[in-house]
């Protein structure tokens, strides 16, 4: 196995932390927190003219045609750059989804717009603060082409077009696509740790709702959506944990105490060395995982929850020790620590909690070696 990125693969990346640079510092997400926008329409705008929400999209449906292999490396970059818009949603969730599940009429209908970024999609799975998928908590229901209930947290669900629903259709579970700019819909924006990356609460009363893959498969296609979302995710985290240990060590380069580098003290050194090592982890494996996604191998499973797993910790540790090594001013409005600290905390819990990852990596280790 070679885990070595081709030079076009390389050089794919090197452009989005060129475009990324000069145009989504650090300085456009406070703008947006600032702001009552829940993103930059800027940046998304160019962020789809650079091709990057349809690089693993065929070319027949509107995408690049590239790969998950250039895709992940884009997403290390956004992840350093912190970029405010709805990228994981549209990308690893509702276009990965159609992609997986979609028949030719919707894919022909939906991923043209989704590319473009003419349309944002998002995933509604959860129905209160537990984050259950088990089919007893799932309450919101398809009948007669209609939906009705309620989906809570929806990361980017006040400003996406299109939702990929978990649904109680029957007896079992299954995916429905929603127009949510339709009848029967009604959005209400929630207060996100992270302002942005915003949330919502979708009510759907009547939403008109077609089905999206086998009817009655729903869980399985949830836990394959997110085994692949969880990579793509995954080195987001990384990236954003790597810029915070980057900026960290800045600092603290330049901060003396006692005539001399504070980030010349032992324990400062130690502690941003766990960070590296940490971080290097994650991204051993992120590269395992990357290459299972596009094989689509059947190492997914496993690799998707290490992946999830480590480059959560990586980045929920490197954020924190960016607010500690930052010292007092860590703390304060002024310096950046908090919008790392903010972006870890929110990834982390997207696509289920850390501890959820574990468990599922516990149970699919168990199955293999019982096999």
């Amino acid at each position: 196995m070679n885990l070595e990125f081709s030079e076009d693969q390389k050089f794919v990346q090197h452009t989005a932390r060129e475009y990324l640079t000069e145009h989504a510092g650090l300085d456009v997400s406070r703008a947006v927190l600032d702001s009552d926008r829940p993103y930059d329409p800027e940046l998304w705008k160019g962020v789809a003219e650079m091709g990057w929400l349809g690089a693993a999209v065929p070319e027949a449906y509107g995408g690049a045609g590239l790969g998950y292999l250039e895709l992940v490396l884009i997403a290390q970059e956004l992840g350093r750059a912190l970029a405010p818009i709805p990228f994981s949603s549209s990308v690893y969730l509702a276009t990965e989804a159609l992609l997986l599940l979609g028949s030719d009429e919707q894919k022909k209908r939906y991923l043209p717009r989704l590319c473009s970024g003419e349309l944002i999609g998002t995933l509604a799975l959860f129905e209160g603060a537990s984050g259950d998928l088990a089919p007893e908590a799932t309450a919101v229901e398809l009948a007669d082409g209609q939906l009705r209930g309620a989906k809570l947290p929806v990361l980017d669900g006040d400003v996406a077009g299109l939702a990929v629903v978990l649904v109680r259709d029957g007896a079992g579970l299954s995916l429905a696509l929603v127009d949510l700019e339709g009848p029967g819909v009604t959005r209400t924006p929630l207060e996100s740790f992270d302002p942005t990356r915003s949330q919502a609460r979708l009510v759907f009363d009547g939403a008109p709702a077609q089905t999206l893959g086998t009817p009655g498969e729903g869980a399985a296609q949830v836990a394959r959506l997110l085994d692949r979302a969880a990579v793509m995710m995954g080195f987001e985290q990384v990236g954003g944990a790597e810029r915070a240990l980057d900026i960290t060590k800045e600092f603290t380069m330049g901060r003396y105490a006692f005539g001399r580098p504070v980030a010349s003290f032992q324990v400062l050194k130690h502690r941003m060395a766990d960070v590296y090592a940490c971080n290097q982890i994650a991204l051993s494996h992120g590269y395992y995982a990357a290459w299972a996604l596009s094989e689509d191998n059947d190492e997914l499973p496993v690799a998707a929850c290490s992946v999830r797993v480590a480059a959560s910790d990586a980045f929920t540790r490197a954020s924190e020790e960016m607010v500690q090594l930052h010292g007092g001013v860590g703390f304060t409005w002024e310096y950046d620590c908090h919008l790392f600290y903010r972006r870890a905390r929110v990834l982390s819990l997207a696509l289920e909690s850390p501890s959820t990852w574990r468990e599922k990596l516990i149970t699919r280790l168990e199955a293999r070696s019982a096999a």
